[in-house]
């Protein structure tokens, strides 16, 4: 893919917003770390399905060993069902600085005087990465100007995303600068949308993530290995009694799909919509065993060849940079 808008960072001009914020961090480290101790920043992201809840399960259970490790998982969830860092994404895409500053005033008073790593982790980073404005990637360049920022990253095979990614598109509401949310879309039809397209490009975010935070920020990851025995062993944490949540990769099946399509006719508000996710939760739950018999699969292949084209050369690229 090479149509992909990539913002080079001489590009990215710093705004009162992103100067305020960096005025506002560098406050905080001065009267949270007097001995001016510069701390790593790592940014867990990536395509769902590739372990992304078994890794964030397993670094909020182990948050006391992770500490006395040095390496800070901040205990600031929105949602205590999910031990993820969705306000980072969250406050990039609206733009949001109080708020961001206020999760970082936080984490900034839990570090300890041997803290040398603080870690992040939402898929949603990756996801909504093209929905950051100009004004946000300024922020992400004042971020890495007050910490050592690394980005690691697990992508799914293509194909097997786009289709897991269109799922999740039926099933959101519908919102004004995303169309292919929440309509009665087929995936071909999808497929032929820009903002989705756009995802399949992974080298241009490694590329854009170069651009932010330096060459060598980002490290992509084998997502057929196990991810939490990825992260383990990276973070010097492996242990002979380690014994990680298993990784669930459940995907919905193609008839539940196909009802959030019909669904998506009716002009439904969003918390009339969220109202029968659960009905349809249980009724993908029911169909499981019986997905593989006469479950029309989702991607025909012209489909399927066009994502392959799409993404030829881009996956060529991180297979041979990351050694995968």
């Amino acid at each position: 893919m090479t149509d992909t808008a990539i913002t080079p960072t001489a590009l990215i001009k710093r705004t009162p917003s992103s100067k305020k914020f960096a005025t506002e961090i560098e406050q905080l480290f001065t009267s949270t770390n007097p001995k001016g101790r510069r701390l790593k920043l790592i940014l867990h992201v990536g395509t769902p399905k590739t372990g992304t809840t078994s890794v964030q399960v397993y670094l909020d259970k182990k948050q006391r060993k992770l500490r006395s490790k040095g390496i800070l998982y901040p205990n600031r969830f929105h949602n205590p069902n999910a031990p993820k860092h969705q306000w980072f994404e969250r406050n990039l895409v609206s733009g949001n600085v109080e708020s961001l500053v206020e999760n970082f005033e936080d984490i900034l008073n839990h570090v300890e005087e041997h803290t040398h790593t603080i870690l992040l982790s939402s898929e949603g980073i990756y996801n909504h990465w093209w929905d950051f404005p100009e004004a946000s990637k300024a922020l992400l360049l004042e971020l890495n100007s007050l910490f050592d920022v690394e980005i690691w990253a697990w992508f799914r095979e293509p194909v097997a995303f786009a289709e897991s990614f269109y799922k999740q598109c039926m099933r959101n509401p519908q919102v004004d600068h995303i169309a292919c949310y929440g309509r009665d879309l087929s995936f071909a039809e999808v497929l032929e949308d820009p903002w989705f397209s756009q995802h399949l490009d992974y080298i241009g975010f490694v590329n854009e993530c170069d651009e932010l935070f330096g060459k060598e920020s980002v490290t992509v990851f084998d997502c057929q290995n196990d991810t939490v025995k990825a992260v383990i062993n990276r973070l010097g944490l492996a242990t002979p009694h380690d014994n990680p949540t298993p990784r669930k990769n459940n995907c919905m099946n193609s008839v539940t799909s196909e009802l959030y399509r019909v669904i998506n006719r009716l002009p439904l508000a969003a918390k009339e919509k969220e109202k029968l996710v659960p009905f349809l939760n249980e009724l993908d739950v029911a169909l499981t065993p019986y997905k593989d018999r006469g479950d029309n699969p989702l991607v025909d292949d012209e489909s399927r060849d066009k994502i392959n084209k799409m993404t030829a050369e881009s996956m060529r690229e991180i297979q041979k940079r990351f050694s995968l």
